[in-house]
């Protein structure tokens, strides 16, 4: 079973932006950052989850139970009702990635829940200041 995080951290709106993904499987952590020169805080939030799907993809057996944790409630709420009002490109991304596995859990969960994804996301966004 594999657990992803996720997470996007914007200095203005739009802005500069850092997204942040902790991968950890059987105890091990993976940790990733990226950076975008400048996107809304939604934008960042769905960029993180497909860069953390993609790399899944890239790098785990698809066969895996997927448990993906966000602290977004529009990126949570769009993928449990296939349907995003803004969003619909980045969502059919997101889903055509998600669909490589065989079970995906989407959980919502609270900031203080996704601190390791929001700091990798805080600490990509320091390196564009």
């Amino acid at each position: 079973m594999l657990k992803i995080y996720t997470d996007a951290a914007t200095k203005g709106n739009p802005g500069p932006t850092g997204l942040g993904i902790l991968i950890i499987n059987q105890h091990q952590q993976q940790q990733l950052s990226q950076t975008l020169e400048s996107a809304t805080n939604h934008e960042g939030e769905f960029a993180a989850a497909i860069a953390g799907f993609q790399y899944l993809v890239d790098h785990y057996d698809h066969q895996e139970t997927v448990l993906f944790y966000t602290d977004s409630r529009l990126l949570s709420d769009a993928i449990g009702k296939n349907y995003t009002k803004h969003y619909q490109q980045q969502l059919k991304q997101l889903n055509q990635l998600l669909s490589q596995f065989t079970t995906v859990v989407t959980q919502w969960i609270s900031e203080r829940e996704n601190h390791g994804a929001h700091h990798l996301a805080n600490q990509a966004l320091q390196k564009l200041e």
